[in-house]
């Protein structure tokens, strides 16, 4: 397996990297203590060409193939601290630009996928209700068809973007009592009526997205909001957490190498007893620990994103690497405070906000419970 980067991918890291650091970390602390969404960072992630990374060029898109795409994101979160910047780019991506990509229609892709592309449009992906997360056959949201239309009617809660996003990507379904075969898949604009969202949720990390409840109260969607076939709503989720589950924690790859590379600077700075504290057995190995579980990920990471390139089925490789990556970059914050004690816990030090941040890798795309019965199934268990 050959993970090198061409000349031109390793270029094109270099300048998202270049730029994040220059331009996506102003006011941070301010901003992440507040709760805002940067628009105009989002404006510089379009102008970098990252809201349309894999979008094909003849939409405006980079067309990006797996390994870019992982290299860019790894890029971005070494270089951007603002992890909830990171995240709505990787949910709007994802989440929304990528079903849209591979099952929307012809005048569905030229609607939407240019305005992804230049920054003008972000989407959410609107799944998640109270009573239905990892069990998505308990979706209670209603697709009610009644001539050339569709009304939903139902709830939807932890929708990543809602209030900034200008259409969203619901499931609903047309018959609980059919299970998967009535789950269908809209598209649906912000700006219709019969949509609402509700007030943003706070929450301990990634703060700087911005996440709400979304109601649909006899919402009226055309018939070409349908997105994809109708029933074909369980295939459209299930494709979407497979390519999200494989890509959304590249970013956390870099965010995880720039903690240990602080690290290491810190334990040979920093003096206790008359020596650096990297002379002690506890930090160094602490140190260690945090360069191991960064090169497994990577591998890992880079190892699926080969896999994908060459058309090669990747679903247990996409649930190890979400699992190992999200844990990682867990413990590894837990880690990074360690090391530097009292200044590690404290705001200003921005090593306490990685850790936040973090945690929610265990849970979004799919807990790290899950990830395990997943692997379990695909090894036969």
């Amino acid at each position: 397996m050959d993970f090198a980067l061409s000349d031109e991918q390793r270029l094109f890291a270099q300048t998202v990297e270049t730029v994040a650091a220059q331009a996506l970390n102003d006011d941070l602390a301010d901003r992440d203590a507040a709760g805002v969404f940067s628009a105009d960072a989002w404006r510089i992630c379009a102008q970098l060409g990252l809201t349309g990374l894999i979008v094909p060029e003849a939409y405006g898109g980079g067309g990006a193939d797996a390994i870019t795409a992982i290299a860019a994101l790894e890029a971005l979160g070494y270089a951007c601290r603002d992890n909830g910047l990171i995240f709505a780019l990787n949910a709007h991506l994802w989440a929304g630009v990528t079903p849209i990509i591979r099952y929307g229609s012809l005048e569905q892709r030229r609607r939407y996928l240019p305005r992804c592309c230049d920054g003008s449009l972000i989407l959410a992906h609107a799944a998640t209700e109270p009573e239905a997360g990892s069990d998505v056959f308990s979706l209670a949201t209603t697709a009610t068809p009644t001539g050339e239309q569709w009304i939903l009617n139902g709830t939807k809660t932890f929708v990543t973007n809602a209030p900034v996003a200008g259409a969203f990507v619901v499931f609903a379904t047309t018959d609980r009592a059919t299970g998967f075969a009535g789950v269908c898949a809209f598209l649906v604009d912000a700006d219709n009526p019969g949509l609402r969202v509700g007030r943003p949720i706070n929450t301990m990390g990634l703060r700087t997205v911005p996440i709400a409840e979304v109601f649909f109260e006899d919402c009226v969607v055309p018939a070409d909001g349908l997105l994809g076939r109708e029933g074909a709503g369980m295939a459209i989720f299930d494709a979407i957490m497979r390519t999200e589950r494989a890509f959304i924690q590249a970013a956390a790859v870099g965010t995880m190498r720039r903690d240990l590379e602080r690290c290491v600077a810190y334990a040979r700075s920093r003096r206790q007893y008359g020596q650096p504290i990297g002379k002690f057995q506890a930090v160094a190995h602490r140190v260690v620990q945090m360069r191991l579980r960064l090169e497994t990920a990577r591998l890992l990471l880079y190892q699926l994103g080969w896999s994908i390139e060459r058309g090669a089925p990747a679903p247990l490789q996409s649930c190890l690497a979400k699992l190992h990556i999200s844990e990682s970059f867990v413990q590894s914050g837990l880690d990074a405070i360690t090391v530097h004690g009292g200044y590690g816990y404290t705001t200003d030090s921005e090593i306490e906000r990685d850790l936040r941040d973090a945690i929610g890798s265990r849970i979004y795309s799919g807990t790290s419970d899950i990830q395990h019965n997943l692997a379990a199934r695909l090894l036969g268990l």
